[in-house]
């Protein structure tokens, strides 16, 4: 017999049963008729043919278990069962949920999937519905359990607006997405390895504002890819450049060709327009706004109100070369008619 958490066990005829409870082959308790495994009527008993040796090192005693006369009291835990040992070199436990709302455009779902090759640290999710408020989507991060989050919000599809945030406690940041190219469709003859880490390339204008600044820290934390991250490879071979121009910040992917530092864009490549700044994760407190933002729908309606003045305009000066058109160019003199003569007058 053998016990099993102080219990005795029947063991069925079973070669690697036997193997896996009592140790492996070649060592004492092993099967066969030279370790005193008997045949009877009823259920098999596995049973030591020999007592156990003086001598036996306290490995093997560690690994049968502890032996009292004819019977082996095996441990709670095979070795077998026993958890891996795992590696703690991932220290940075960044994960960022990139998803967007339905009324997207196709380039906001391109530019999705380019971002969710480009970040191994993302996770991906449904899209969420217009009805629902923008702050559920905390909720949704909580149970990806994610720490950041990129959303896409669309609007009158057409426009797309980036939210940025810090789950759950925030700050938040919300931008006006413009001159957006996805990888598709530009086409580009740079390439990068799938899951490559990516070195990130900041302006030195986010240096000079306060709100730069922490725009800076955000863009590091959602864009970069944390070391020893088990979904990363563990090379860089392309750059993610963030640049200031027109208030605005222009983003850009470029391939390392050559340790001499030759770049080639792979894409995508946008252009991010800050509109505010919150304090907590989707709404709060207004920390910092845009004063030289202008909404897109104000924009497409001063468009169209030009085009309509050039009409308008237009029409005023055909009214206006009417009224002051002259009846008569010049005045003539009546002396220069005198050698004209109606044919008609010299038949008649």
């Amino acid at each position: 017999m053998v016990k099993v958490r102080g219990k005795k066990v029947a063991l069925t005829p079973s070669e690697y049963v036997t193997k896996d409870l009592v140790g492996p082959k070649g060592k004492r308790g092993g099967i066969g008729k030279k370790k005193g495994l008997k045949k009877k009527n009823g259920p098999v008993k596995v049973g030591i043919g020999k007592a156990p040796k003086k001598n036996v090192t306290a490995s093997e005693d560690s690994e049968l278990g502890e032996v009292q006369g004819n019977e082996v009291i095996l441990p709670e835990i095979r070795f077998s069962d026993a958890p891996p040992i795992k590696k703690k070199m991932w220290r940075n436990k960044q994960r960022v949920l990139v998803f967007g709302s339905r009324g997207i455009s196709f380039r906001g779902r391109h530019v999705m999937e380019n971002f969710r090759r480009l970040l191994p640290h993302t996770k991906k999710e449904s899209k969420m519905d217009k009805r629902d408020s923008i702050a559920a989507v905390n909720e949704i991060c909580e149970m990806k359990n994610c720490n950041k989050c990129m959303f896409f919000e669309g609007r009158k599809q057409g426009d797309i607006y980036l939210w940025l945030s810090e789950v759950p406690e925030g700050p938040s940041m919300k931008f006006l997405v413009e001159n957006l190219g996805t990888m598709e469709e530009l086409k580009f003859t740079g390439n990068c390895l799938k899951g490559s880490r990516a070195l990130l390339s900041f302006d030195p204008t986010f240096e000079a504002e306060p709100h730069y600044q922490l725009m800076k820290e955000m863009l590091m934390q959602t864009f970069g890819t944390p070391y020893h991250h088990p979904k990363s490879q563990p090379f860089i071979d392309h750059v993610f450049t963030f640049t200031v121009l027109d208030n605005r910040v222009w983003f850009r992917n470029f391939q390392i060709m050559e340790e001499d530092g030759s770049l080639v864009e792979i894409g995508p490549r946008f252009c991010l327009n800050p509109i505010r700044i919150f304090e907590g994760s989707f709404g709060g407190k207004t920390i910092w706004s845009n004063p030289h933002y202008v909404p897109p729908n104000k924009y497409r309606a001063a468009l169209k109100k030009a085009s309509a003045g050039k009409y308008i305009n237009k029409v005023q000066q055909k009214i206006e070369y009417e009224r002051t058109k002259p009846k008569s160019s010049y005045n003539l003199d009546p002396s220069d008619q005198i050698f004209q003569v109606d044919p008609e007058e010299l038949e008649a």
